[in-house]
């Protein structure tokens, strides 16, 4: 479905654009997808603090790698090479100042591999054919006129929930990356088609969620 903003061919005429959250769906879907994204790097990472034996022990075995070696370098790592075997060896203990700068390096890497690897996250989001929830806020009224104020976009019930989003989360991660703005607004208007006929409402929004 191309893009179609003909239910708010007046926006901001009578203030809707002063409220800095109100922005056109497809802006705030890529949002929640950067949302999703930065929730799938620190959920799906280890879990147990670098300052326990556990925990380091992980972070080690994560960064035993040529990459890995390179990403303890970046985070300011300056210990001689003979220290750093030590540690992967487990014969010596890092200080606590570079207990932190392995946990920097370990976080730093991670994400950089989740962001090399956009077909993850299409997987993530895909949830093995689940889909994924998604939760649309209308816009932003409170600056808008009153006399021009819409009562169906106030209040709780407003707040629009599609449990299931399905077939469009390759595209929409694609979009994403390529920075492709036009094509998320499609995109999310394929979504919202799936609301009721007040749908063309939820072209502009104040914020939108996933559940992933």
């Amino acid at each position: 479905m191309p893009y179609d903003n003909s239910g708010w061919r007046n926006f901001g005429t009578y203030g809707a654009n002063r409220s800095a959250e109100n922005v056109r769906g497809g802006k705030a879907l890529g949002r929640a997808m950067e949302d999703a994204l930065s929730r799938m790097i620190l959920e799906g990472g280890i879990k147990s603090p670098v300052t326990s034996a556990r925990g380091l022990r992980a972070r080690l075995n994560y960064l035993n790698s040529v990459a890995g070696h390179q990403a303890l370098r970046d985070a300011g790592i300056t210990v001689r090479p003979r220290a750093v075997k030590n540690w992967f060896a487990g014969t010596q203990h890092p200080s606590p100042a570079n207990l932190e700068l392995i946990d920097n390096a370990y976080w730093n890497l991670r994400t950089q591999r989740v962001l090399r690897n956009p077909r993850a996250f299409k997987q993530h989001l895909n949830n093995q054919g689940r889909g994924t929830a998604v939760e649309i806020h209308p816009i932003n009224q409170d600056l808008v006129d009153e006399h021009a104020r819409r009562p169906n976009l106030m209040g709780d019930q407003a707040i629009r929930t599609l449990p299931a989003v399905r077939y469009i989360w390759d595209d929409a991660v694609d979009a994403r990356e390529a920075g492709d703005q036009g094509k998320l607004e499609e995109i999310w208007d394929d979504i919202i088609a799936e609301l009721d006929s007040d749908w063309g409402a939820y072209t502009f929004v104040s914020y939108v969620g996933l559940g992933a």
